[in-house]
């Protein structure tokens, strides 16, 4: 287990991504499933989270960075990796040295990799992204055929996917989603009658593998879910099987007795209705505690009871309210996660602050220790 110097960390559950990949890797059925490790695994760790996705099932990786490619393959991981939205030109040559799958889009950057592989005698590997609908990034279905073509015709590159990416996929009332596959299958039922098709046709999100809306694709590239987290309210009904691996600790660093009419924290723009114990937690928002969040029904688990934020969180420390409760320094607190019967999921918090439980778990800073656990629950 890492050390901890301070009276905070996250407890990172290996065993629950294990087991999550495992039912999504069977889930997936015919199709490969590619976890998404970008943002330092959503903040759980890429290179931890890489081997044990790998060792329960995935068959290749995602990242969003050509820098979060190399630093895994550093760390001696071999598996395929997918690097989903084009690099500026100063990364060709390591992605090419890393063996990394490109994703390519835009005409000139094609020409760009191409010529950046010939001169290092190299054949890059490329996936295609295609925008049906989304319009973030990707080559416009009109145009999609032509940058096939254009790969094909240059002898360094080898085009080995096409795929797109669902916009609302999270969302199972929204229409959007079929008019995209649709649009995806126009284009790909083209790659057919042209003799065009590449290895890997793809199209599924996490979502999309939790409503199984996958049966049309060769790899699924699973993120959220592979961390136990639903990617939406709507989805949590489809995702209770899975086992949240992160949760946020602390222990209590100081308690003082405050008298109602008291008020804490910067500001003191909140006054105790009561008398109560107050404790002090070593963790801010420079740890990732939203500084607003006491203001929104923020709660911490002490003792096994939820106890209201009181105060603006400060950058290193944050105040609970523990009423009557007996606390004392060096008492354990869970901002995230479970303690007795109680549980603070990351979708709770972020509808509180009315965001998505992907900005609550990448938002934990890396000051904050990951500690490496096996079926902590």
């Amino acid at each position: 287990m890492n050390s901890v110097n301070r009276w905070a960390w996250v407890e990172v559950d290996l065993g629950a991504i294990k087991t999550n990949v495992a039912a999504l890797v069977k889930q997936a059925g015919r199709a490969e499933l590619w976890a998404t490790v970008k943002a330092n695994g959503y903040g759980h760790g890429a290179v931890e989270v890489a081997r044990t996705a790998l060792s329960a099932g995935a068959s290749g990786l995602c990242v969003a960075l050509a820098d979060e490619a190399h630093q895994l393959r550093q760390a001696k991981i071999v598996a395929p990796i997918l690097i989903v939205s084009e690099q500026p030109e100063v990364a060709f040559e390591q992605m090419l040295g890393d063996q990394v799958v490109a994703t390519v889009y835009n005409e000139a950057t094609i020409n760009s990799y191409a010529a950046a592989a010939k001169r290092l005698g190299v054949v890059g590997k490329v996936h295609l992204k295609v925008d049906t609908g989304m319009h973030r990034v990707g080559v416009p279905v009109a145009s999609a055929i032509a940058r096939v073509e254009q790969i094909n015709a240059l002898s360094s590159l080898q085009l080995e996917g096409v795929y797109t990416h669902f916009a609302a996929a999270d969302l199972p009332s929204h229409d959007e989603t079929a008019k995209q596959q649709q649009r995806f299958d126009d284009f790909v039922g083209e790659l057919d009658r042209k003799k065009l098709r590449p290895k890997f046709v793809h199209t599924s999100n996490s979502a999309a593998v939790l409503r199984s809306l996958n049966a049309a694709t060769d790899l699924v590239r699973v993120g959220i879910a592979i961390y136990g987290i639903a990617p939406s309210n709507e989805t949590e009904n489809v995702a209770s099987r899975l086992r949240p691996a992160m949760s946020l600790h602390a222990r209590v660093s100081h308690v003082q007795w405050l008298a109602a009419g008291e008020g804490v924290s910067y500001g003191l723009r909140k006054k105790l209705d009561s008398a109560a114990n107050i404790a002090t937690l070593p963790l801010g928002y420079a740890d990732g505690v939203p500084r607003r969040l006491w203001s929104v029904g923020g709660e911490v688990l002490i003792a096994g009871k939820r106890c209201p934020i009181i105060g603006v969180v400060t950058m290193d420390q944050l105040m609970v309210n523990c009423g009557g409760i007996d606390v004392k320094i060096g008492d354990r607190a869970v901002l995230l996660g479970s303690q007795g019967d109680e549980v603070i999921s990351a979708n709770e918090i972020a509808t509180r602050l009315e965001t998505i439980g992907y900005e609550i778990v990448c938002g934990v800073s890396a000051r904050v220790t990951r500690v490496y656990v096996e079926n902590r629950n």
